[in-house]
């Protein structure tokens, strides 16, 4: 056949066709009496020059191809010869000699082909065999009443019954559940075949969905064409289906979407929960008709399981589809689940490998040596799991244990970050007399729920309280960590009652010292990540209740927001200083006086400064939302969060602290000047002797006697200039001596002959803390006692 002649190549008449085929006729003495057309397209010698002439005369029994028989005594029929072609040229061709019915003489008819002609007719002749008798290709040919009237074997196995059975059949009657599942045709095979015998147009590739009276239990899937049969006249007979049955290849492309779906939409989320829902979401109604899966609950809390089937014990149910639960299930967010030895279930756990049984395929979620739990398919019945759809509830099995193993180590690491989150950053500010306090904090470290900014409230001796923020540059577990460094530097501190300058100076430099032991001699950091401290900021304030004043130095950091009891906001022009680990630039603070109700606002730059806004935009909203002075500190710090977050999260981490101020009444406090001579000694002890007794503590007059005996008393000694005497009544009595001097007592054990030495030892061991904290105009030496039961339970 040649591509360039499709009706020729179509025509199935044979080369031999008297009616196609070079034809001679010739008498008994082997001369030519009839020529053909064919015969002078085939050989060149027209009519008139080859009629009289002996056969020998275009067919010789010699040429080149000696193995062919000789013409003689006669020719036989069906032979292969060489011909001469009227220019010299010699042909291979296929003869046929039949006698001449009817002639009075004895006449033969002679035929002739080219041998690659017959060639060809011949593989065509097999081709037609090869499809009605072996073709995996379902033909079958409808007549114009679109009734059955042939089909081959492959149409026949789908039958599964002889063509005479269901000769004269529609085509809707044979597959009469079917459908197509290719859109935009009409939708029944009786259309679609009218279709094509009306206009002549074919359609190919058409998706026949439906069951075979051969398999009626099993849907199977067709790949169909239709296009119309006509004789070489034009003559519609009928139309023609060809069906392919693409199944197989259909279910090997639902498995493959199913893995791309899966692939999707498992492991999306770092949960196990939701990576258990999702492959029942991926595999129902697809897959299986219902997906169970059963973890071990210590999958749930982060933990490995156990590595033998002693797990099954600690299974509980965490995803259903369709969702149904029991009646004992029911109310029971992860109900547990047990399966007897001899289940399937149970089988699978104590093999560790996959179990089919009937419509059941039970596939464990593997881990390593870990069994986390199992994944059960159910489908319908008869409906059995083949084995490439084991191979793909395996993959299915093993893509989800990977996922939920992941996501049961983010719930185990995600567990310690919150846990550090919690130790680093205070969870409940113990109440105070000086303020009032309220806060917020937003990592932006979705993962572990942890970042670098900080904050802080610190009880300082005198009733005062420590105000303190911070941010470090990045987010994450190492700027927790930093920050929690920074943090219990601060508070270590602050206990040593430093003012603001000095502790930033001291948190300045233990930043740079860490900073330089994290770089090497070559210049790169230790270790696999590199120190984020250098950069970072601080604010640090203290309020006193007694005097209203609060000092504030910040190293880099923003300044807090101050509202006056009218509602009015500033900003004050807090000395920035550099930040911190940078060096080279002092720091300087800032006092003010807060009348009381004043509200204080210490925040990071992830609240008021974003990609979208400038930090003076932030700073605005802040100050319109703290200036309502009926609010409370708590709404104050949610509005706050929904002003400057909207979205509930930020490109920064975000802390804030809101303190509203108090002040000691002055019942609370008495305060005493006196010389600094001898005899101030006793004075100190009877004055302090009244207010106890007007406060109502006389239980702690003898404590109190000897603390303030021994502390005017060293005053006195070792200072100059006036002595300050003062007692605060507060959660705890202090008690605290102030001088001209900056040398501070130091506690130490005298030996048995010593005189003196004793009496600070003494004190410590009376009082519950004690301390020495620095002015510029000298010191104060305090100490707190606590009040008496009766006192405490306010009796």
């Amino acid at each position: 056949m040649t591509a360039g002649n499709p009706e020729r190549s179509a025509d199935f008449r044979g080369p031999l066709d008297i009616t196609r085929a070079a034809t001679a006729i010739i008498d008994a003495q082997d001369t030519v009496i009839g020529w053909s057309t064919a015969a002078t397209r085939l050989l060149g010698h027209p009519q008139q020059e080859i009629l009289g002439r002996p056969l020998s005369t275009f067919l010789s029994p010699s040429g080149p191809a000696p193995a062919l028989p000789p013409l003689s005594p006669g020719l036989r029929g069906d032979e292969i010869r060489v011909a001469r072609h009227r220019d010299g040229r010699e042909l291979i061709v296929a003869v046929a000699v039949c006698p001449l019915a009817g002639a009075d003489a004895p006449l033969r008819v002679l035929v002739a082909t080219e041998l690659t002609e017959l060639r060809g007719w011949e593989a065509r002749q097999a081709l037609l065999h090869g499809l009605a008798t072996q073709s995996p290709v379902g033909l079958a040919i409808y007549d114009t009443d679109l009734l059955l009237t042939w089909c081959n074997s492959a149409y026949e196995q789908d039958m599964g019954r002889p063509l005479a059975e269901f000769r004269g059949s529609r085509a809707d009657e044979l597959y009469s559940e079917g459908r197509f599942v290719t859109r935009g045709h009409p939708p029944t095979l009786d259309a679609v075949m009218r279709h094509v015998l009306d206009t002549g147009e074919p359609f190919l590739d058409l998706h026949f969905q439906g069951r075979p009276p051969s398999d009626p239990d099993t849907d199977h899937l067709w790949s169909c064409a239709y296009y119309r049969l006509q004789d070489a006249d034009g003559h519609v007979f009928g139309v023609c289906e060809d069906a392919f049955d693409i199944t197989d290849r259909y279910r090997a492309q639902r498995r493959l979407a199913l893995l791309v779906e899966a692939g999707r939409g498992i492991g999306t989320a770092l949960d196990v929960l939701a990576t258990a829902e999702k492959i029942t979401e991926v595999a129902v109604p697809e897959f299986a008709v219902a997906v169970t899966v059963d973890l071990a609950r210590a999958v749930l809390e982060g933990e490995v399981p156990a590595t033998s089937g002693s797990a099954a014990t600690s299974l509980v149910r965490v995803a259903h589809s369709p969702a149904a639960r029991t009646r004992e299930e029911r109310g029971q967010e992860h109900p547990p689940v047990r399966y007897p030895s001899g289940s399937p279930q149970g089988r699978c756990l104590s093999s560790g490998g996959l179990v089919l049984q009937d419509t059941t395929l039970v596939v464990p979620l593997r881990a390593g040596n870990s069994v986390l739990g199992l994944v059960t398919f159910l489908r319908g019945p008869s409906a059995t799991f083949d084995s490439g759809e084991v191979a793909l509830a395996d993959e299915l099995a093993a893509r989800t244990a990977v996922s939920i193993d992941n996501a049961r180590r983010f719930t185990r690491e995600r567990s310690a970050s919150l846990a550090l989150q919690r130790q680093l950053l205070p969870r409940k500010v113990p109440q105070q007399s000086a303020v009032d306090v309220a806060h917020r904090y937003l990592p932006t470290d979705d993962v572990t729920g942890v970042g670098g900014d900080w904050f802080d409230v610190i009880p300082l001796s005198g009733t005062r309280v420590g105000l303190v923020v911070g941010d470090v540059v990045g987010h994450g577990l190492q700027a927790a960590a930093t920050m929690g460094r920074l943090r219990t530097s601060v508070r270590a501190f602050a206990q040593m009652d430093l003012d603001p300058v000095e502790l930033l100076s001291r948190l300045d430099d233990l930043v740079a010292q860490t900073g330089e032991e994290q770089w090497n001699e070559e210049g790169a950091p230790d270790g696999a990540y590199a120190d984020v401290t250098t950069g970072a900021t601080c604010l640090y304030a203290v309020y006193d209740p007694v005097s209203r004043r609060c000092v504030m130095a910040r190293a880099g950091h923003l300044p807090p927001a101050v509202v006056d009891p009218d509602g009015h906001v500033t900003f004050p022009d807090l000395p920035a200083g550099p930040p911190l680990g940078l060096g080279g630039l002092p720091f300087e603070s800032m006092e003010i006086e807060l009348p009381v109700g004043s509200l204080l606002a210490l925040f990071t730059d992830g609240l008021v400064e974003a990609r979208d806004r400038d930090i003076d935009h932030g700073l605005a909203t802040m100050g319109r939302v703290l200036s309502d002075r009926h609010a409370s500190l708590e709404e104050l710090c949610d509005r706050a969060v929904a002003e400057l977050l909207p979205g509930g999260s930020t490109a920064d981490d975000t802390a804030l602290l809101l303190v509203r101020t108090r002040e000691l009444d002055t019942s609370q406090v008495a305060e005493w000047e006196l010389p600094a001579e001898p005899v101030a000694v006793r004075r100190a002890r009877d004055l302090a002797t009244r207010q106890l007794c007007r406060w109502g503590l006389e239980e702690l007059t003898f404590t109190t006697e000897l603390v303030v005996s021994e502390l005017v008393t060293n005053a006195v000694r070792y200072a100059e200039g006036p002595v300050q005497v003062r007692l605060i009544r507060d959660r705890t009595l202090l008690c605290e001596v102030a001088d001209a001097g900056h040398t501070s007592p130091h506690l130490r054990h005298s030996g048995e002959e010593d005189e003196g030495g004793r009496g600070l030892f003494i004190v410590a061991q009376l009082v519950q803390r004690w301390g020495t904290r620095y002015m510029r105009s000298g010191k104060t030496i305090w100490t707190e006692q606590a009040f008496p039961t009766a006192v405490r339970d306010g009796r």
